[in-house]
């Protein structure tokens, strides 16, 4: 299949395209919002006289995404789109030239996976989007993809952040391109050469060797590139408001850091799932509510506490000129729910969208239209709504709870900092004082997960020391 594009390259996404077109493996590891899609196009354009079908496996959320980018971007006709829904099957295989399939599915379905595996042959071109996606080269879907993509013609992956929990993560990136790159045929090889682990916490990397060697076999097989390096982007600008916790949330929040690092069952805090599991109701609490469990075995209660985040979060949008549009990110379904019902009692003139998990994949093209369009507000989880999406028509995004992680934080910022962003954006953080909120947020600032960044104070303390430290947050 031909086809023609409508848009002109910029010139990083040019040198981009030089540099990939020779080879048949390659990897984007191109900033967030310095058109990745776009570069993979224009390479399926060149590549179309040898391929038959270009495979992209990405987030479930963005399918929908790279179809319409597809549409945007080229003459290709929406027939020759296929994006796989619950009636792809081994049995009704698509003949379309682009096929879009989650790369959750990968490991959540058989029938999708059996499907792909029937697709690909040696006339396909494989590209995996957002790939930290298969990081984990245990994970069934990392294996599944890269098992099945063997006899692609071409194979590329794409991804701003290669390296969101370190050098570990490369290897099975790298392996899906082809185990010639760095040379190994197994992550215990790799991680024997270049890996040091913690004595004491299984699976901690507290240190990466010889990694100029990494970079140095990389090279002739990858294009990177920043936005500082390639766009004249405008300023992020940050803010912060803070709220006090009522009492019932005081109480709540103790009572939590006493049941949970009780001396009976404190041995298990050296576990980073433990401690997950901590700052999880921690945050909880804070926003007003708390999904606990009394006791193993026991079922699952969600007890809800007056707070003030949302009193918080009005007070600021109020602030936000009326014509301006806002984001406003939510971890929570709790959350999401709550801020429903407060911008109908408060903003309903304005309009509402909606982007989480809790909406069908076919409905959120709808939501995110209805936000371009007439809707004020978008409210979204980091999960689901920051990978991919082009949203410059934002100036504002709100942080009403934040992510545990900082790639998902960052991912969110960048939905409005990217290509074609003019203006300033500013980022606020709605922040519980002396609580957890402020915990996450220094993490952040220091480009690290909480509980990595935890982990990494735990390591100087032991014993009592440890549980004082906890009971202290």
């Amino acid at each position: 299949m031909s086809f023609t594009t409508r848009t002109d390259l910029m010139s990083h996404q040019r040198a981009a395209v030089a540099k990939m077109l020779p080879s048949r493996i390659g990897g984007l590891l191109m900033e967030m919002g310095t058109g990745k899609t776009r570069v993979a196009i224009e390479l399926a354009k060149l590549r179309a006289h040898k391929t038959s079908r270009v495979v992209v496996f990405c987030p479930v959320s963005l399918k929908l995404n790279w179809r319409d980018e597809i549409l945007k971007h080229t003459n290709c006709a929406p027939e020759s789109i296929h994006v796989f829904d619950e009636r792809t099957s081994e049995r009704r295989l698509p003949s379309a030239f682009w096929v879009i399939v989650g790369i959750e599915s990968m490991s959540a379905s058989d029938r999708v996976a059996l499907a792909i595996n029937a697709l690909i042959n040696e006339r396909t071109f494989a590209v995996v989007d957002e790939s930290a996606y298969i990081k984990n080269p245990r994970a069934m879907r990392t294996a599944r993809i890269t098992e099945y993509a063997t006899t692609a013609r071409y194979r590329m992956v794409m991804t701003g952040q290669p390296l969101s929990n370190g050098v570990r993560d490369l290897y099975a990136q790298m392996r899906f391109l082809s185990p010639k790159i760095l040379g190994y045929n197994s992550f215990w090889s790799f991680a024997s050469n270049h890996l040091e682990y913690h004595p004491k916490y299984k699976g901690l990397v507290v240190r990466a060797h010889r990694t100029d060697l990494l970079a140095a076999k990389m090279g002739p097989y990858v294009y990177q590139v920043t936005r500082d390096e390639c766009l004249d982007l405008p300023d992020k600008i940050y803010k912060r408001r803070y709220f006090y916790r009522t009492d019932a949330q005081r109480d709540a929040y103790e009572q939590a850091k006493m049941e949970m690092l009780s001396l009976d069952s404190f041995n298990e805090w050296e576990s980073l799932y433990a401690i997950f599991r901590l700052f999880t109701a921690l945050q909880q609490i804070t926003s007003g509510f708390w999904s606990r469990r009394a006791g193993n075995g026991a079922p699952l209660e969600q007890i809800e506490l007056p707070h003030r985040r949302l009193d918080c979060l009005a007070e600021v949008l109020r602030e936000i000129p009326s014509y301006e549009k806002v984001i406003i990110w939510a971890k929570y379904h709790y959350d999401i729910q709550g801020i429903a019902q407060r911008l109908a009692a408060e903003f309903a003139t304005d309009g509402v969208a909606f982007y989480h998990g809790g909406i069908k994949e076919a409905e959120r093209a709808a939501e995110l239209a209805k936000f371009r369009n007439e809707a004020r507000f978008l409210v979204a989880t980091p999960g689901t709504g920051a990978h991919g999406l082009t949203l410059n028509e934002a100036g504002h995004h709100v942080f009403y709870s934040n992510s545990f992680k900082f790639a998902e934080r960052l991912q969110a910022e960048d939905r409005s900092h990217r290509i074609g962003q003019t203006r300033p954006v500013i980022y606020l953080d709605i922040v519980c004082a002396d609580t957890i909120d402020e915990r996450i947020l220094r993490a952040q600032a220091q480009k690290e997960n909480v509980a990595d960044a935890f982990r990494r104070e735990v390591e100087k303390v032991k014993g009592e020391g440890l549980r004082e430290k906890l009971l202290s947050l």
